[in-house]
Formats: structure tokens, sequence, C-alpha cells
């Protein structure tokens, strides 16, 4: 199952079992470790996963941070829980402290909902006390999962994660300020936009009327933004319908589909019949290509034959549904290209 699925999966189980968590351990065992799991790492094994890993601050023995993650006989991510009630802001101080006495680049404050990965930007061994990646597991959006699949077993790499924190970091606080300007325009903030349209004195009349012009305008351009974004998906869905009916209307005793394009089905049908079943590789013959399709939907085209003409091509697709052509001689040049149709097909069968 891919992460995103899991994820998605442990959001749900949350959603139906917080009501009936009560304590810390209970957050740990139904929260926490399936998150471990979900990135790749056995917590029954302890050379992976220790629980109640030691910390011991100077003459301070008997500290202990509750997981550490392991990898090649290394701590790369140690991990503090919270009730799933409690608020993290009161806790990173306590991390704060663990960081310094391990090896690790990364530290993570979560209370099995809310997740806070922190590392050391602003000085070596010495956990920042803003976190580089923050997220509800229950909103997940799809940059946020590209970034915590870094932290997946099978592609955790220090230096990647270390290199994009620093972006991730001041992304993510730039656009807090920026909400923040939108809901309550500071000071600056306005004299910022009223200097560039206003060429009077800024009184305390003027500030005031341009304190709601600047958030009138905002909201509004914020709104008129998202209005464009759905008309122009609209738009598209439009254009794909319309173009999906022009591909349905077969011109009547003017398509005639050849051997040789019925070999070339075949030859494809059998490359991707080892991994997707028979019925959902569909043909459909048109006078310009010979098409074929997953699950007989013109939006997820396979690739397409131009067989009939002087010079033969197969057109490619990718997951854009980008179009690339590609020559050939014979039909049997179509085995050079398994690899990508079995991918595309894979790919829609996934989504």
């Amino acid at each position: 199952m891919d992460l995103l699925n899991q994820l998605k999966g442990l959001a749900d189980k949350i959603e139906r079992l917080k009501g009936k968590i009560e304590t810390e351990e209970s957050t740990k065992h139904a929260f926490t470790l399936p998150f471990i799991n979900i990135l790749g790492y056995d917590t029954f094994n302890p050379t992976e996963v220790v629980p109640e890993f030691t910390a011991d601050l100077g003459l301070k023995k008997g500290e202990k941070v509750d997981y550490a993650i392991f990898q090649n006989e290394n701590p790369i991510l140690i991990i503090e829980c919270k009730n799933w009630k409690e608020d993290l802001n009161i806790h990173n101080s306590q991390l704060f402290r663990y960081f310094h006495v391990t090896k690790t680049r990364f530290a993570l404050l979560t209370n099995g909902i809310q997740y806070r990965f922190y590392t050391d930007l602003d000085e070596m061994n010495k956990m920042d006390k803003r976190p580089f990646l923050e997220f509800d597991i229950t909103k997940l959006k799809e940059s946020t999962i590209k970034e915590i699949e870094k932290f997946h077993k099978s592609k955790f790499d220090a230096s990647i994660i270390v290199d994009n924190a620093s972006s991730l970091k001041y992304t993510r606080e730039i656009k807090l300020l920026i909400e923040k300007e939108i809901r309550e325009p500071s000071e600056d903030f306005i004299r910022l936009f009223a200097s560039r349209v206003y060429n009077g004195r800024l009184t305390s009349k003027a500030k005031k009327e341009f304190t709601d012009i600047v958030e009138k305008a905002f909201n509004q351009m914020i709104s008129e933004k998202v209005n464009d974004r759905l008309n122009s998906a609209l738009d598209k869905e439009k254009e794909q319908q319309e173009a999906e009916q022009d591909l349905e209307k077969k011109p009547e005793n003017k398509t005639e589909t050849t051997k040789e394009e019925l070999e070339g089905y075949q030859i494809i049908l059998a490359i991707l019949r080892r991994k997707i079943a028979k019925k959902r590789i569909v043909y459909r013959d048109t006078q310009s290509y010979f098409g074929v399709l997953f699950d007989d939907n013109n939006r997820k085209p396979i690739c397409r034959l131009h067989l009939n003409g002087g010079v033969k091509y197969i057109s490619l697709f990718s997951e854009e549904k980008k179009e690339t052509k590609e020559k050939i001689e014979t039909v049997d040049d179509i085995y050079k290209f398994e690899d990508h149709l079995l991918s595309i097909a894979e790919f829609y069968n996934k989504n």
C-alpha cells in the first residue's frame, strides 16, 4: 500500500478512536507507533526502534526520550510523544535538552495528531526553536506527504533532508506571516501598500481607511484566484468531455482495423497481462490512430499506434498525459517500450 493511503488510513483511525484514548501511553500505541511503522521501521525490532532511549544530561542520569529510530547502529530520529489532547507548545524544551546529547540530526515532537520535525539549522547539535516541518495528520496536503516520505526507511538520507529543511522552515514561517498580515494587517504592512498608491500624509484616519482597504483587497484577490482555478478546472473538464464525445463519434465505413494493428494490440496485451487483467486493456480504432486504453477510458490512454502511413510510430503517454511519438520499423519494436507501457498501466491502476 502506498504512503498516501497508509497515512489516510491512520488519519481515519485517529478520528474514530481519539475519543476513547485517555492516556499518553495509549496515544503512543494507537497513534505514534503506527506512524513509525508507516515510515518502514519495525517497532518490534530493537535495532531499529528503541523505546525509552537513554539521553543522560551530564550529572543528571536516567533521562529518557520515548523512542529513537536507528539506522546502521546510529540514532537518526528521536521522538517525544505526548497525549493527543496536550498542547505541544509547552513540551519542546524537553526535547531540546535530549537533542543536545544525542548524535541525531532530527527530532520529532508529536501528540499523535500534530507532528513537528526539528533539526539544527541555526547552530550545529543544538535543536532549532522552530520546526522545519509541521503538520496535522488528519489534514495532510500532497506537498507534506512528499516531505514525510523523505523519512521513510527506504529513502532516508540525512543530507538531503537537511539541505531541504532550510527552505521548508522559512517558507512555512513566511506563509504564517502572510496569513497573519492578511488577517490582521500590521502598520508596516499598511504603510507598504499605502505609500505606493496614496500621495497624501498617512494620518490616523487615512491609516484606518487603508487598513480596511488592504484587508478587503487581499480577501478579494484570494477569492478571485480560487474562482479562477475552479473555472479553469471546469473549462478543462468540459474540453475533455467534448474531446471524448468527438472520439466516440466514429464515422461509419471509414475506419478499418488492420491485421497489423491487431497484431500490435496482441503484443501490448502480452506485455501488460503480467500485471493487469486482460479485460481492462481495451483498444479503439480511429481514422488517425489505433488507441489502447485502460478501462476503456479516454482519459487513461496507454499508447497509440500509427501504422497506416509511410512511417510507423507509437505514441507513449506520461502520467501528466503528455504524448511522445517514437518511430518503429515493425510492430515487434513495441517490445522496446515494455517498461514504459507497464509503468503507465500500473499508474492508472493505482489512481
